[in-house]
């Protein structure tokens, strides 16, 4: 069996575009994945919280990751989030990507329950491990307690490492919390440990990280891919930390899309599966007056 490389590099946590129906508009993310990986991403994970995921009914996520996969998106470009509620979900979106040829995939703690122990998060993906059962998963833990409500301490991540050596490969570190991500590296430095804020990507890669699966390499991979060169410079960090500020000052989903919408003149990149929603008219002009002060100028979509 050989096993799948880790995840390195610049790879995108995919925004996930909708019909005005809401229905998954599987040509339109196989053209954005294309595009994306024409411009140097390394690969992608549909269905993560960027993708808007947890709205996504089990066959709905199935069947947008075998879209992708029928599109010629190769499985080496891809990592699965097969995150759910449900227990046998998260089993059944895993089988799936294992069964399509996805060995990589991204699982969340369980997140409705909270105040969780270590014991019981770490019993959890032991479980899950068990369930799918399967030697070729490749199983990177998704931190991101702000959403889930959930955190898995680097001592979970430690212990699930040394009990499943051959399926725990990493960690997507997004708390925003380099503390957090610092003590991963040393519990488990075996293991790619990756982060979802792009502010951190510098010190990460400085302190032997692996790179990011992260959101703004929707709409400004080279932006993201400066801050993996060795030669990074402050110029390069400031010029990102400025999108963040201004992206952080709205409903970051909405005003991705909002974002990607205007860069491909198509308003249908708006559309949001509920509870989200588009950014109005207002919300939208202002976004764009502030990107274009921090350097980064939108034309505004027309309306098809």
């Amino acid at each position: 069996m050989i096993e799948p490389s880790p995840v390195r590099g610049l790879w995108c946590a995919t925004l996930t575009p909708l019909g005005h129906d809401g229905a998954i508009d599987h040509a339109r993310m196989a053209a954005h994945v294309r595009a994306l990986l024409a411009q140097g991403v390394d690969g992608v994970a549909p269905f993560g919280t960027t993708g808007e995921g947890p709205s996504f009914s089990v066959a709905e996520r199935r069947a947008g990751l075998d879209a992708l996969l029928a599109a010629g998106i190769p499985a080496s470009r891809l990592v699965a989030a097969t995150g759910c509620a449900a227990f046998f979900d998260t089993v059944a979106l895993t089988r799936h990507a294992l069964q399509v040829g996805c060995p990589r995939c991204l699982a969340l703690p369980p997140f409705f329950f909270k105040e969780l122990s270590d014991d019981a998060v770490y019993r959890y993906f032991a479980a899950l491990i068990d369930a799918v059962g399967d030697p070729r998963l490749s199983l990177y833990l998704y931190h991101i307690p702000q959403f889930s409500g959930v955190p898995i301490s680097p001592d979970v991540v430690a212990k699930l490492a040394a009990d499943f050596p051959r399926v725990i490969a990493g960690v997507k570190d997004s708390s925003g919390d380099f503390a957090h991500t610092t003590a991963l590296l040393a519990h488990a430095p075996q293991l790619a440990i990756l982060v979802g804020h792009e502010p951190d990507l510098p010190r990460l890669m400085r302190a032997g990280g692996a790179g990011t699966i992260c959101g703004v390499a929707n709409t400004f991979p080279r932006l993201v891919a400066a801050l993996l060169q060795t030669d990074v410079t402050k110029e390069d960090e400031n010029r990102l930390q400025a999108f963040v500020d201004v992206i952080f000052q709205f409903p970051f989903l909405p005003a991705f899309k909002a974002i990607r919408a205007a860069q491909m003149n198509d308003a249908a990149w708006r559309t949001l599966r509920p509870p989200l929603f588009a950014l109005d008219e207002g919300d939208r002009a202002r976004l764009f007056a502030a990107l274009a002060a921090a350097g980064f100028p939108l034309a505004t979509e027309t309306e098809q």
